[in-house]
């Protein structure tokens, strides 16, 4: 085995492969064997590092200094400097807003300090491609102790630990796994949900791009705990990246005998298999799912049957996000107590969020269960840029609860947003500053909606639509009060009719903008008023009477 003196890990997530990321990683492996430091530098491409809006980052190590925005010109300066002559490039350090210099390392970045990475655990550390460093991280340890217990043993430890499903709905991971477990029938599987449509929501992405295998011991843990021999991965076709290292870490997990027959010479027998999605909205629902990977239209099912009793192709079938199955490997290692000191008591461990919208630090970050929308904001994402004011923090997505500065000290977890009316949803945070026009918003939400309804159950199909009319005429300058009472009833009814949560969590985004924000909604039908000035109807002064 070979030792280097200084590895240069350069993030190669989606976000930073668009920024050109691999033209500055070839320019470093030229640069550093032009200089005669291939035997003493290692260049290893690694999954996101968190910031996202400086990439293409590069982290160098031991020191841990991190560069922002480097270019292949950069390339030249920071070998000479940094790798020859032991001095930073102080020109490429990342700034923070709250401090006049220069962060020189990773871990003295506000950014990092209240983060902890567990899911993450590897993003940014290892090279994806390879299962030897996921193996020398301590990768695949948890699947071999988990063949050495019990079934039973490992579905106790998953209820212990209290991890809640992390795809949106919260429901006991634990308690999913064993109604799987008891369910009668010799074929099962398992099933992971990668289908993440909603928009601002990236970090299954990322955790796919930075450590496929953990997604994948996760899964031969779950075959194993419920007695399944076959497991699905059902991604978005536009995730082409996280799709070409989830077969490459298939292939390898294959090779060293962790996937297919006899794994660890316990008798279990285990495979997984990559299936694309094309991109509905709406199969990121479970039943949607199987319908899709069956090879029909992504439409819900009625249930119950729930699909830990008739899921894909009639058989039992536990389905997780890949959020939830990246906690599983440290959770059977480390144990269901360890795991409990994180988050909360009815909402243990970490949350993984994206930050997008009005704030300085946009990006990937893992943070406790009960961590405030304050911290998150200001203390990580360094806060509103350009002089601008926090107006609303919309969680969970596009499905979510829209809160105001008011709110800005709620807890975040499943109980606590779902008493202030919103939800954790994907875990997208959309940050907006007081540029924006709250019912301007909400139409865009609504027109999502709209476009994404699979059309299948009249209340979502023509709700959905009659939501976007109202809201749009509002924006138009044609809204009335009556308009308001009308969107509040159309909600609650939508809220309990839908076949699925699509249709039933349309409404959530609009209603919590109304509730929090009415005021803006009654400048516009009342005033003809737009206080942004962005509905133009109103504020070119062609509103209809």
């Amino acid at each position: 085995m070979r030792f280097y003196r200084a590895h240069v890990l350069v993030c190669a997530g989606t976000n930073c492969s668009l920024k050109g990321n691999r033209a500055v990683r070839e320019a470093l492996i030229r640069e550093i064997e032009g200089k005669g430091l291939g035997e003493e530098v290692k260049v290893i491409e690694t999954g996101c590092f968190g910031l996202c809006e400086q990439g293409p980052t590069i982290v160098i190590y031991p020191e841990g200094v991190l560069y922002c925005r480097a270019t292949v010109e950069d390339v030249p300066e920071l070998v000479d400097s940094h790798l020859l002559k032991g001095r930073r490039v102080e020109r490429l350090l990342y700034r923070e807003p709250t401090r006049p210099v220069a962060v020189q390392t990773v871990p003295e970045l506000d950014y990092f300090k209240k983060q902890v990475r567990v899911v993450l655990r590897n993003c940014g550390i290892i090279d994806p491609d390879s299962i030897e460093e996921y193996i020398g991280q301590g990768g695949y340890t948890a699947l071999a102790k988990a063949l050495a217990m019990k079934p039973e043993e490992v579905i106790a430890q998953v209820k212990a630990s209290g991890l809640r499903g992390r795809g949106g709905a919260g429901f006991p991971t634990g308690l999913k796994w064993e109604f799987g477990r008891k369910a009668p029938g010799g074929v099962k599987y398992v099933v992971c949900n990668a289908d993440e449509g909603e928009p601002g929501t990236f970090k299954d992405r990322l955790i796919l791009e930075g450590d496929p295998h953990a997604v994948l011991e996760a899964m031969a843990i779950a075959g194993w705990a419920i007695g399944a021999n076959y497991g699905y991965i059902y991604i978005r076709g536009e995730y082409q990246l996280s799709i070409q290292r989830l077969e490459r870490a298939i292939e390898q997990a294959r090779r060293l005998g962790l996937l297919g027959q006899n794994i660890f010479n316990s008798g279990f027998n285990f495979d997984v298999e990559v299936r694309i999605g094309a991109g509905a909205y709406v199969c990121g629902e479970e039943t949607a799912l199987f319908e899709s990977l069956e090879g029909k239209r992504g439409e819900p099912r009625i249930k119950p049957p729930y699909p830990t009793d008739v899921g894909l192709f009639g058989k039992p079938t536990v389905i997780n996000n890949v959020e939830t199955l990246a906690n599983i490997p440290p959770i059977i290692t480390r144990g269901a107590e360890w795991f409990r000191t994180l988050g909360t008591e009815k909402c243990p461990g970490t949350k993984v969020f994206t930050l997008t919208g009005d704030i300085v630090n946009e990006g990937l970050i893992e943070v406790p269960m009960g961590i405030t929308l304050r911290e998150v904001v200001y203390e990580i994402g360094g806060g509103i840029p350009n002089g601008h004011k926090f107006k609303m923090a919309q969680t969970g997505g596009t499905s979510g609860g829209c809160l105001p500065e008011a709110l800005l000290d709620v807890p975040m977890d499943y109980d606590q947003l779902a008493a202030a009316g919103s939800a954790l949803g994907s875990g997208a945070l959309l940050i907006m500053d007081d540029t924006h026009c709250i019912v301007d918003v909400a139409r865009c939400f609504a027109r999502f909606f709209l476009h994404e309804s699979c059309g299948q159950c009249i209340p979502c199909r023509e709700g959905t639509l009659q939501l976007y009319h109202l809201v749009d005429g509002i924006t138009r300058g044609t809204g009335t009060r009556q308009d308001l009472e009308l969107i509040e009833r159309l909600s609650r009814t939508m809220y309990v009719a839908p076949l699925c949560p699509l249709g039933q969590t349309a409404p959530l985004p609009i209603m919590t903008t109304l509730k929090y924000f009415k005021d803006e909604y009654l400048a516009h039908v009342d005033s003809r008023v737009c206080p942004t000035g962005t509905c133009r109807a109103l504020a070119t002064g062609h509103a209809a009477d």
